[in-house]
């Protein structure tokens, strides 16, 4: 299916700090929305149609662990106590990818977007995320890239001794629609991805924007930078 009127436009919206749960449901509550217009605008002559929505938050969410569609539960490495103890919560979500942490200081982004608009082509959506991490993080003078078979971006990637992911990603695409996204850790609170495998990956580490400055990032400026980035790379508009 196609969009034949295509709307490249970005409705930007930053939620500030936001309960994961009530963050999942309000972009199940964007994507069903672009789905459904979709199934109409099939329905309808061409110079009838809506050309659909598309979306970018920005939130940070208070202490919680995501677990993905394909991931290992014992990647978990907390009890139910030991959850409550961290002030942390857990959900299995429907997204890719294994099990995540998020929390303050984390930058979450979700793109609620109709690649239609776009382009229909779910590995250059992922590069392009990634790319948008890549570019941000060399304007403060750090070289990241990519690491071969794992979603994400990572610092010394080619060195096994010190490869450390710096923002995590995963996403679900239905229709060409989609959602959830990246966790770029830029002032985040590294501790607590000691309670699970972050990813599924057992041998590498993490690290935050911050510890990689030795300062902690101003998020205002991230935001910034990383909307200019998203554009450029998507050929958008944020309004």
């Amino acid at each position: 299916m196609t969009t034949l009127t295509q709307n490249k436009n970005i409705i930007f919206r930053d939620l500030a700090t936001m309960d994961y749960k009530e963050c999942w449901d309000y972009q199940e509550k964007l994507f069903n929305e672009i789905i459904a217009q979709k199934l109409a605008n099939r329905d309808l002559p061409e110079e009838q149609q809506t050309p659909t929505k598309n979306y970018l938050l920005f939130v940070e969410h208070p202490h919680v662990y995501t677990l993905g569609k394909s991931g290992d539960e014992k990647n978990l490495l907390l009890n139910h106590n030991q959850l409550s103890e961290q002030q942390a919560e857990y959900y299995k979500i429907n997204r890719g990818g294994d099990i995540t942490y998020h929390g303050p200081g984390q930058l979450v982004a979700y793109p609620v977007l109709d690649l239609d608009n776009f382009f229909t082509d779910i590995h250059k959506y992922l590069r392009l995320l990634e790319e948008t991490i890549i570019l941000t993080l060399k304007e403060y003078g750090i070289e990241a890239g990519r690491s071969k078979g794992e979603t994400g971006v990572w610092l010394d990637a080619e060195n096994p001794m010190k490869a450390r992911k710096i923002c995590a990603m995963g996403i679900r695409c239905s229709r060409w629609v989609t959602m959830h996204g990246w966790g770029f850790n830029v002032n985040a609170q590294l501790n607590y991805f000691k309670n699970i495998i972050a990813c599924g990956i057992a041998n590498k580490g993490v690290t935050s924007l911050n510890q990689e400055l030795g300062r902690d990032a101003d998020m205002s400026e991230i935001k910034e930078k990383l909307k200019q980035n998203f554009c450029r790379l998507f050929e958008a508009k944020m309004v």
